[in-house]
């Protein structure tokens, strides 16, 4: 009688290792950007990331935004999980800047993937530098000359109140003709 030998262990015999894990995409965050536009006593920021391989591989998000070194804010974002969605996401924040003088400063901004034994995963930062020049209300007023004054010899000026009152003789005048007429 023949035995036939079987193959139980694929890696016995193409001397292959065997890894433990389960080939899984790594999981990263990327951010990609982070704009800002200066408005009146405010820095509004938009930070642009990207979630890979998917955002299926996220659930929740934690966004932390520093200012020169300072902890501001600690954001944690619910990541969508509908298919309408992208992996790409942006979010705005608006930092008060009243009595800020005009400079550079530093912005940064950490995401992690936060895990329930306080650990940060997937961690990533970005810093920038911002330039914060404060506008006022009157220097975003668009510069337009006024005329102070028309001086004219042959020319007689009327402003629209005076023309106003000129429409209203006439059409009193017109009202009085109309009515003064008989009537057979």
């Amino acid at each position: 009688m023949v035995k036939q030998s079987v193959l139980i262990d694929p890696y016995f015999n193409l001397g292959a290792s065997k890894s433990n894990k389960a080939d899984k995409p790594q999981k990263e965050i990327v951010i990609q950007d982070i704009a800002d536009i200066t408005k009146e006593n405010e820095l509004a920021l938009k930070i642009m990331f990207r979630l890979l391989p998917s955002k299926l591989s996220f659930s929740n998000v934690n966004l932390d935004l520093y200012f020169e070194e300072q902890l501001l804010n600690t954001t944690t974002l619910g990541i969508p999980q509908g298919s309408l969605t992208t992996d790409s996401f942006e979010f705005p924040h608006i930092l008060d800047m009243e009595g800020m003088t005009q400079g550079s400063y530093s912005i940064r901004v950490e995401m992690y993937e936060p895990w329930s034994t306080g650990e940060k995963l997937n961690y990533t930062f970005k810093e920038v530098a911002v330039s914060y020049t404060p506008q006022t209300r009157e220097s975003r007023y668009v510069k337009v000359p006024t005329v102070k004054s028309v001086a004219g010899t042959d020319l007689t000026i009327v402003s629209s109140s005076t023309k106003a009152l000129y429409r209203e003789i006439e059409e009193d005048k017109k009202r009085e003709s109309t009515s003064s007429q008989d009537k057979w």
